[in-house]
């Protein structure tokens, strides 16, 4: 089947739930920048981020409770405001996601430059206004598969990695993150189920490095995407086990990730047809005399 104009609309719709849904599950966790009210930041080894610190924005959020409220403000109505303008009036929208690109690139950077998540967890909210901001549907087409390709090697560099590094070849290495990942809770939360279940996982590594092996397994498996698309619904749901493992052992919400499930389950379709614009019009064959 060819990927058409429905598809985009219900892939746009499908990815503001989800955007909206993240949303709730952070306020309810105080993972809004107005909530975890910052008192320090870190810096990374990262050139661009390193200039924008230089303008001294960060210190001017974090000493200021209103341009808080203001930034979360941006970066949680900005996707509500294209949903509505995409649904009434998509010439207007196709205009406005390299101004939401804009905003949400400076979000993530003030939001990461403070010790509340990395980035890496936000790279959803800096390329999707890229695939939003396509007019034609054969360009959002391509951009939509460029996505697809980019999230496969956002996870099999992940179990390549773990490869070059050694650690998957080192049976203590699991006991050793959930030891260094979970230290300060294990000692505040001594005694909950949670907490045992931890414990018990650093006292028996074979058993811990099994589920480090299952990650780098699922991880490596995604490379299958790189050669056919026949198998994106096993991908789909590798990735909401990997997702619900991370946090459940490794108490990373790595959530925000998940707008890729819909490059998955949306790029099995087709290029489109380049009709020509309705704005056109095609002479007709002409017969010689």
């Amino acid at each position: 089947m060819l990927l058409n104009q429905t598809h985009r609309k219900h892939f746009t719709y499908g990815w503001l739930a989800i955007f909206y849904l993240l949303a709730a599950y952070k306020w309810w966790q105080g993972m809004w920048l107005y909530q975890a009210d910052p008192f320090m930041f870190v810096t990374r080894f990262d050139g661009i981020t390193w200039q924008l610190l230089q303008t001294g924005l960060h210190r001017f959020v974090m000493q200021q409770s209103v341009a808080r409220y203001v930034a979360d403000g941006i970066f949680y109505l900005f996707p509500l405001v294209y949903g509505i303008l995409f649904l009434r009036k998509p010439r207007i929208a196709a205009k406005l996601p390299w101004v939401w690109l804009l905003a949400n690139w400076l979000y993530v950077q003030l939001y990461t430059s403070y010790p509340i998540n990395s980035i890496e967890a936000h790279i959803a909210w800096l390329l999707f206004p890229v695939l939003f901001a396509m007019v034609s549907l054969p360009s959002y087409y391509f951009v939509l598969q460029g996505h697809r390709y980019f999230f496969l090697y956002f996870f099999v560099s992940a179990g390549i990695w773990k490869l070059v590094q050694g650690g998957a070849f080192f049976p203590g290495q699991m006991s050793a993150i959930l030891l260094e990942q979970h230290k300060e809770w294990l000692v505040a939360s001594n005694g909950h189920w949670h907490a045992e279940f931890i414990y018990w996982l650093i006292d028996l590594p074979l058993v811990s490095f099994l589920f480090y092996w299952s990650g780098i397994l699922i991880e490596l498996f995604f490379v299958v995407g790189f050669f056919t698309k026949r198998y994106d619904h096993v991908l789909i749901a590798l990735f909401i086990l990997f997702l619900v493992f991370d946090y459940f052992i490794m108490r990373i919400p790595y959530f925000e990730v998940a707008p890729f499930l819909l490059t998955l389950w949306y790029g099995r379709y087709r290029a489109p047809v380049n009709h020509l614009p309705t704005t056109e019009k095609v002479l007709p064959r002409q017969h010689p005399a």
